[in-house]
């Protein structure tokens, strides 16, 4: 049997020094995809005006609600992944490429129909203003089709992550972004196309990148060399991707979806403070993929160490992690307070909205870091298989409590203020528990392997 090459050892130390490198791929990867939408409203937003701006930021919780679900396998992938590098079985990993292949592009086929149907009726729910309503049934209808090339790219960078490659994702998407850029410029300026020009612009983007990352895959050797041949459903890795992959799902679906009330909250205060919180919710997005991808840290390194039965490193690998994500949310919150009125500036001209902006980023930007936190402790419990756990302290502790908080303060003080401070509010109930649940875990693994036989 060929033997599993690494690139990076995550079993051994020194542990904070190969995080920080694994890591910097991957937040500068995540930048990059979240500049995607970051690109569709600048560019609109200069143009365009508010209205598109409004646009292209009403759709994205929406587009969040329906991609979480599915892309929550990914995480499932990735782990099983991690889990088969640990333990040294290359064969059992490739298995779970080609099973992750056939998953995302079949789940993926089926959420670009339901949701280039539904798109105008979803918008609705929403309570997208009239005036908005058009352009933005038009933008999310386009970027439905681009779902499958973006499913791919996702599984298959997740699962690269897990075998110790951040650096080709970073490549793909690096290059896709350029274009991406390129293509918005290119069909706004020069064809004086809206909405759907950086909407076009967008899903060809994100092709790009999934086939960079498939033709990598076909030309590289060794146990993630992907073949149409070996193209197959493997059904006790569907069966452990779903067990990992189905609470994450659900959890990010139910976190989307009461992005989405808070979403529609916002709208019934009109064009310039919904331009506003998609300004600043798109600024946040920024600091939410650079934290997002200490999660992705923390799911491959720990997931590695349950694979290699090292349960000791658990928790000083959860300590690292929760480290690093807060310095990144500290550090970049105060950047982007310090820079807000030129960065707010690139999306929205109004006064209005302006003001709009920084109501939001005052009260959920200066507290990310907290969200950060939850992101690392949910990775911990979904690499210690704990994946349901993970999900129903995340729905009580941050989505039903979200929701509660919508259907009681709000309606009490109906201010855009007290929708915004049921985030931080919410971190901090799911972090508790989470660490709680962790520190159990850990002891239970641990005892675990001290009652197996020892070899002699």
């Amino acid at each position: 049997m060929q033997r599993l090459k690494k690139t990076v050892d995550m079993t051994e130390g020194p542990f904070l020094k190969k995080m920080i490198i694994f890591a910097i791929p991957i937040v500068l990867s995540g930048l990059l995809q979240c500049f995607y939408n970051a690109a569709d409203l600048i560019v609109v937003g200069q143009f365009k005006g508010d209205i598109a701006v409004a646009a292209v930021g009403s759709t994205g919780s929406l587009t969040s609600l329906c991609l979480a679900l599915f892309l929550g396998l990914s995480v499932g992938a990735g782990v099983c992944v991690a889990h088969h590098i640990g333990a040294e079985e290359p064969e059992e990993a490739r298995k779970v490429l080609h099973t992750s292949v056939i998953l995302s592009l079949v789940l993926s086929v089926v959420i670009a129909v339901i949701g280039f149907i539904l798109a105008p009726y979803l918008l609705k729910l929403m309570e997208t203003p009239s005036q908005v309503h058009p352009y933005a049934t038009l933008y999310l209808r386009i970027i439905f089709l681009g779902v499958p090339g973006s499913m791919l790219y996702n599984y298959l960078a997740s699962i690269l992550r897990s075998a110790g490659d951040s650096k080709r994702p970073l490549i793909f998407l690096g290059v896709s972004g350029l274009a991406n850029i390129g293509l918005n410029l290119f069909f706004v300026i020069v064809f004086d196309m809206g909405v759907e020009g950086v909407a076009i612009a967008t899903i060809v983007s994100q092709y790009l990148s999934a086939i960079m990352a498939m033709i990598y895959l076909m030309r590289t050797d060794g146990m993630l060399h992907f073949s149409f041949r070996e193209l197959r459903l493997n059904m006790q890795k569907v069966r452990k991707m779903l067990y990992i992959g189905i609470p994450s799902g659900i959890q990010s679906a139910l976190f989307s979806f009461s992005n989405v009330i808070i979403q529609s909250s916002i709208n019934s205060f009109g064009d310039n403070v919904v331009a506003g919180s998609a300004a600043a919710s798109n600024i946040e997005g920024f600091m939410y993929i650079a934290m997002n991808a200490i999660y992705h840290v923390t799911l491959t390194f720990v997931g590695q160490n349950v694979g290699a039965k090292k349960f000791k490193n658990i928790r000083r690998l959860t300590v690292y992690s929760a480290i690093i994500v807060t310095f990144i949310g500290v550090v970049s919150g105060g950047i982007l307070l310090i820079f807000r009125y030129p960065i707010i500036g690139l999306y929205v001209s109004s006064d209005a909205a302006m003001e709009a902006a920084l109501t939001r980023f005052w009260i959920i930007g200066c507290t990310y870091f907290l969200c950060g936190l939850m992101e690392v402790f949910c990775g911990t419990l979904r690499a210690l298989d704990r994946s349901v756990t993970a999900m129903v302290i995340s729905l009580c502790g941050a989505c039903g409590l979200r929701i509660l908080w919508i259907a009681t303060v709000f309606k009490i003080l109906p201010i855009p203020e007290m929708i915004y401070v049921s985030y931080p509010i919410t971190w901090i109930v799911t972090c508790a528990f989470d660490v709680i649940f962790i520190v159990i875990a850990a002891k239970k693994l641990t005892k675990n392997q001290a009652l197996l036989p020892k070899a002699s």
